[in-house]
């Protein structure tokens, strides 16, 4: 007998009937369950009868036909009528060429084409990652949309370095050092774009200041011990998702991995038999590592008892239907909510890879040894690390003076 929640209950008329059931095989493939298969292929079922009625095909699916169905759906139904919840449906039709690709996002106005054509200029030209170019391009934005904003409109070539460091004085207050800094490296970057384009009569980059700065100024803030217990324990070892935490917490608090470098770990990265672990960093270095024993449990534990049944072949997966590798983002999020449980508060997960790096120099290893284990490119960055070794920074400081001592 069939329960309710039995995706075979589902009934398809329309165009997409004779995909129904190799939909409803790749849900089941994709570790939905039973109740979200039938949910999915209910909205899949309703977008067919949509399209009976409009005489239209899968291979008919743009984004403006699509845009137009999630409207009527949101007149009669009130859940799953957004993108996101027609994703695994439109994904099925495009894998199998039965729909047009995604349509690419179009810039709109003239300020957001120019902004195009600037990450255009960052990919080819400079040569740098698309994350780098994304992050330019928003940090550019308001400068970009104050210009438009002016009498003159969008047009550079009035736009002098009064303008320039105007918009400075009025934009960058309020922000973190970080930010700050990145937008007035993004604003030179974007400048020198513009009079290479021809839009400025002359380069204004220098316009924007260098912002004070000194290197290894900052101090590492690594957890406690009590801090870093904490933090392990607010994770359930007892369910799948808290296996996968540990592993995740494991990975960046004893190898010292950053959040991107635990994203991208694969199964092939795992050599168990050298007890070793391949990991692909910043500049597409790749490094080989050693295994501790504690993290390959920790591994162990999460791949046998946690980790869904896929054919994905990274490491780490999200906890919930479609299975999909997390994203660096993710990875830090895990650590944020595991501090949030704790009562620690707000922890990013960067700090456990100062923690790791400050415990490491602090054991007795020297910085040379450091610097292997974070995989910094220059020994200089690893510098900072010492202001944190305790044990050797006390042989370093001078006894006080006792009372009779005036010299």
């Amino acid at each position: 007998m069939h329960s309710i929640s039995d995706p075979s209950r589902v009934r398809f008329t329309g165009p997409l009937a004779p995909l129904a059931s190799g939909l409803g095989a790749e849900l089941v493939a994709l570790g939905y369950a039973s109740t979200s298969a039938t949910n999915q292929l209910q909205l899949a079922a309703h977008l067919s009868r949509w399209l009976q009625a409009r005489a239209l095909g899968p291979g008919e699916l743009t984004g403006s036909v699509i845009a137009e169905f999630l409207v009527e759906r949101r007149r009669d139904y009130s859940n799953r009528y957004s993108l996101q919840a027609l994703g695994p449906t439109l994904g099925y039709l495009r894998r199998t060429g039965l729909a047009p690709a995604a349509d690419p996002t179009v810039p709109v106005g003239a300020d957001e084409e120019l902004l195009a054509r600037f990450r255009h200029y960052l990919l080819v030209e400079r040569s740098v990652t698309v994350p780098v170019a994304d992050a330019y391009v928003r940090w550019v934005r308001p400068f970009v949309r104050a210009v438009a904003a002016t009498d003159a409109g969008l047009r550079f070539e009035r736009v002098d370095a009064a303008q320039v460091t105007g918009f400075l004085v009025g934009h960058l207050p309020g922000l973190g050092r970080k930010t700050a800094q990145m937008t007035a490296s993004s604003l030179r970057s974007f400048l020198r774009f513009l009079h290479a384009e021809g839009l400025t009569c002359v380069e204004l980059a220098a316009a924007v200041p260098a912002f004070a700065f000194w290197r290894q100024s900052g101090l590492p803030q690594p957890l406690t011990s009590a801090q870093v217990q904490a933090l392990i324990g607010a994770c359930d070892p007892t369910r799948p998702v808290g296996r996968r935490d540990l592993a995740v917490i494991a990975c960046l608090l004893r190898l010292g991995l950053r959040c991107g470098e635990v994203a991208a770990l694969r199964l092939d990265d795992l050599d168990w038999t050298n007890g070793t672990l391949t990991v692909r960093g910043k500049g597409n270095r790749v490094d080989l590592l050693p295994l501790p024993v504690d993290v390959g449990q920790a591994l162990v534990d999460y791949l046998q008892q946690g980790r869904p049944a896929t054919s994905e072949r990274v490491v780490f997966l999200t906890a919930v239907a479609p299975f999909a590798s997390l994203a660096p983002n993710s990875v830090s999020c895990i650590v944020g909510r595991a501090a949030r449980r704790a009562g620690l508060g707000t922890i990013h997960a960067h700090r456990l890879r100062h923690t790791a790096a400050s415990a490491t120099l602090n054991a007795g290893a020297t910085l040379e040894e450091v610097a292997h284990l974070l995989r910094h490119a220059s020994p200089a960055t690893t510098a900072v690390y010492a202001k944190t070794d305790l044990s050797r920074l006390a042989t370093l400081s001078r006894p006080w003076p006792s009372t009779g001592d005036r010299s």
